[in-house]
């Protein structure tokens, strides 16, 4: 692998610019990503609110597989930055391979799981008949593209690991932008194509998802990846290697399975207040969504530089880098509060004209900005500690925080205390500060130092 790739931290190198290389094609990619997801709930929102129930609640129950996915993932980017840091591309490559032949076996038992449950998860989420009906047929429209989203989900992983993030950038902007196109054709039947609603919004994440996975893995076997595979036993399991990967990756599972869960029920809590309710909570969570752009991008960089250093030996690098990165990420985040504070009416409008909903969302994205800073701290942090494969910390902040204060919290301040919609996102400032307080205490303490992956 070229040293252009490598995000060893030195005396004479400049951090921030380290930091910037790695993050801005995340942050491209993600700001292309958050954008087709705003124009397809604009597209969806203007089917009603029932479509944008309907696919909110939908999407509960398949960000669970995100628990499994995530654990590869972050096992992947651990192991896969540690052995580019000592310059052993040739286990960084294993790595990958033994992460893909899981994924797929992983995502093949999901999709069948929830091809055939799919009617019993919308009800258990509180859907009314109509939203169960189109949840249904979305999901279940969606299910055999998932062996391909998870896969790209991993190759990705391994890349942003290697140092390698201008290579998903590429990928994405072009299954984004087919994503679009499809939908503008799908959904509303545009050009001679068939109008197929929210069914057709399924179908173009499939398609554009699927395709995205294809080409991604198609590229590891090529020349053009750094991480470039074998043909030659590809299908051979290697225990030693998985076991490492879910050494550092299953506390990630149990933190997205925790972290889901109260999700899945705090969603609960927010549906019970109707279908205006929920359909302001869904629109201001997909306006907020333009933050976690830069947030997550910063994080990733952190992450890769912490990672590197550590395989290089190199801790004081991977100290410096990690503090640069929260220093960067904290002006951003803390500009985009200010977007939240004195313009949420005009995003909210780009997805509906329903006055209920435009003033609810509002006040929503109001609350939220008091949050940005904390929340800009939790990934950053979370994405330095996963770097050294300190996991389990950011398991032990997540399952404490959502539960207790997300959820019990916002039970109470959403019910009890008679908040409505605003009591929700007020638990959810409150879970935010707590998240970040939590990984940037253990971060500074140094316990990552000691951690064997």
């Amino acid at each position: 692998m070229g040293k252009e790739n490598k995000a060893i931290i030195t005396e004479a190198s400049s951090t921030k610019k380290v930091i910037l290389k790695l993050a801005w094609p995340v942050i491209a990619e993600q700001f292309l990503a958050t954008i087709t997801h705003i124009v397809d709930m604009m597209m969806v929102g203007r089917l009603g609110a029932a479509a944008v129930t309907a696919i909110g609640l939908t999407m509960q129950p398949v960000f669970f597989t995100a628990a499994f996915a995530s654990a590869l993932s972050v096992g992947t980017t651990a192991l896969v930055s540690r052995f580019i840091g000592s310059d052993n591309n040739k286990d960084a490559a294993l790595v990958l391979q033994q992460s893909i032949l899981m994924s797929i076996l992983f995502s093949i038992v999901a999709a069948i799981l929830f091809y055939f449950s799919a009617p019993y998860l919308l009800a258990f989420m509180g859907g009314d008949a109509e939203v169960i009906e189109l949840g249904s047929s979305y999901l279940r429209i969606m299910t055999p593209g998932f062996v391909f989203m998870v896969l790209a989900f991993i190759v990705t992983a391994a890349l942003r690991g290697a140092g390698e993030t201008k290579i998903p950038m590429k990928v994405n902007i072009v299954v984004n932008l087919l994503n679009i196109i499809l939908n503008y054709l799908l959904i509303f039947g545009n050009f001679g194509f068939p109008e197929l609603g929210v069914n057709g919004a399924a179908l173009a994440t499939t398609i554009s998802r699927s395709f995205g996975g294809i080409v991604l893995l198609a590229l590891s076997f090529s020349n053009y990846s750094v991480l470039k595979m074998n043909f030659k036993n590809f299908f051979k399991i290697k225990l030693t290697l998985i076991k490492r990967i879910l050494r550092v990756g299953v506390p990630t599972a149990l933190e997205e399975s925790v972290r889901r869960m109260a999700q899945l029920l705090f969603v609960r809590i927010i549906a019970a207040l109707g279908t205006t309710a929920y359909a302001a909570h869904q629109i201001a969570i997909n306006a907020e969504s333009i933050s976690y752009m830069p947030g997550f991008g910063i994080a990733v960089a952190a992450t890769t530089i912490v990672g590197q250093n550590i395989g290089a030996n190199n801790f004081s690098g991977a100290e410096k880098g990690s503090y640069e990165a929260w220093k960067i990420g904290s002006l951003i985040m803390g500009f985009m509060a200010l977007i939240f504070l004195i313009f949420p009416e005009f995003l909210i409008k780009l997805y509906t004209d329903n006055p209920d909903i435009i003033a609810m969302g509002a006040l929503n994205l109001r609350i939220i900005a008091f949050s940005q800073l904390q929340m800009g701290t939790h990934f950053i942090f979370a994405g330095a500690l996963r770097g050294a494969g300190d996991t389990k910390a950011v398991f032990y902040s997540t399952a404490l925080s959502s539960w207790v204060f997300r959820l019990f919290l916002g039970y109470l301040l959403v019910h009890r205390f008679g908040l409505g919609l605003a009591g929700g996102w007020l638990a959810m400032v409150v879970d935010w500060s707590v998240r970040g307080s939590y990984v940037l205490i253990r971060f500074k303490k140094g316990k990552w130092k000691n951690i064997e992956v």
